[in-house]
């Protein structure tokens, strides 16, 4: 065989080799088999002041139903909580003046769980993200406080739109890319090498360090900062991913699983 056609050979087989990775393609979380954080959230509403006590950092504002200013987040910078009745509120989150997230809780009459709704496009430069839920209550709030006060863990998620459950992969060479429907992306070599992470106002930087052949782990940075690491993993049959998450802005952990489209 000469070396024209050797080349033209070995060229095309390595091309699927490429394209077989097994991270390559869409990928579409679960909501039925997500694992949520067990950590609670914790809120105070009474003496009309909404504290939201877990939040990175803590936000403590007038619940007037105006906009209140927020420092610290890097989603939003005015929050106003409106109160419905004793069982309902309202959040709207604005940036520049801009409304970036809206979202209405109503508390069960046993004051046991709670469905909540939301509309969230802080972090997408395309559609917002929506969808609802459900908490439940493991701690009540103190004598008097609103029904929506207390810790609460979310249970369960009805639905979520399409742009909040996908994202799509590539390795080319010793580098991964990440895109998502939202707007966000990256390529970042899987050697933990640092590299900018676009498209998020709250994630500056991004590494990626390839563990075996199935399994790669993901740090998210803001400002130099790690707020949490992921970890992925693609099952045996290469058609599904399981991606654990430890959130360490808000010391908490949680699980979902992806099926490749």
């Amino acid at each position: 065989m000469n070396k024209l056609l050797l080349s033209a050979v070995l060229l095309a087989l390595s091309v699927p080799a490429i394209a077989q990775n097994v991270f390559d393609g869409t990928w579409k979380f679960h909501l039925d088999d997500a694992q949520f954080p067990k950590k609670p959230d914790i809120f105070l509403l009474q003496n009309g002041t909404y504290e939201c006590k877990t939040c990175a950092p803590p936000i403590k504002v007038k619940a007037d139903g105006q906009d209140q200013p927020v420092q610290g987040h890097p989603y939003f910078d005015s929050m106003s909580i409106k109160v419905i009745d004793d069982r309902t509120i309202e959040e709207v989150d604005k940036k520049g003046g801009k409304t970036v997230a809206t979202s209405k809780t109503v508390v069960s009459p046993d004051g046991k769980t709670a469905n909540f709704e939301f509309t969230d496009s802080s972090n997408t430069n395309a559609d917002p993200v929506t969808g609802k839920g459900t908490a439940t209550q493991v701690a009540k709030g103190p004598a008097g406080s609103h029904a929506a006060s207390g810790s609460w863990v979310t249970s369960k998620m009805e639905n979520l739109s399409d742009n909040g459950l996908t994202v799509t992969f590539k390795v080319e060479g010793d580098s991964l890319s990440m895109n998502n429907l939202t707007g966000q992306s990256y390529t970042a070599k899987l050697d933990g090498t640092e590299a900018p992470y676009k498209g998020d106002p709250g994630v500056t930087s991004v590494s990626v360090k390839s563990i075996g052949k199935n399994t790669m782990e993901e740090t998210d940075k803001r400002d130099g900062k790690v707020i949490s690491v992921a970890r992925w993993t693609v099952g045996p049959d290469g058609k599904t991913m399981t991606v654990k998450v430890d959130d360490k802005l808000h010391n908490s952990q949680s699980q979902f699983t992806a099926t490749k489209q």
